[in-house]
């Protein structure tokens, strides 16, 4: 049964991170800075990856919105939100509409995986997931 949810999985075109996902690298990353840090850090790393285009930026309600060209055309959303003075949460949903033989799912999650590395290079990864 594992192995076909597996398979079910790989041709998903949506990921969402949460608290409650339970692939930790797909769960909330928590970083030690002030929103207006980390809202202005996640910004700039979209705006310095040649393959994505910011399309709206919302500092009020905390959202990113990118396109994203390669490997394949999908949207991503990042959310970002203060939860204490000095710790701030990061999620992203990412969707594509794009249907690959071997799926989209591993690239979906590639993508969100180096964007959460690119920010802990920022900031410090206090954890993920609300018990860390």
């Amino acid at each position: 049964m594992a192995i076909l949810l597996g398979l079910f999985t790989r041709f998903k075109r949506q990921i969402e991170t949460t608290d409650k996902q339970t692939d930790d690298s797909l769960k909330t990353h928590y970083y030690k800075g002030t929103f207006n840090q980390v809202f202005d850090s996640v910004e700039q790393i979209f705006k310095e990856d040649a393959d994505c285009h910011v399309t709206t930026v919302s500092k009020e309600h905390g959202e990113i919105a990118v396109e994203i060209q390669k490997p394949f055309p999908c949207f991503l959303i990042a959310t970002i939100v203060s939860v204490k003075p000095i710790e701030t949460a990061v999620d992203f949903t990412i969707s594509s509409e794009k249907f690959a033989m071997l799926g989209t799912y591993p690239e979906l999650k590639k993508r969100i995986v180096a964007y959460y590395k690119r920010i802990s290079q920022i900031h410090t990864n206090i954890g993920t997931g609300k018990n860390y």
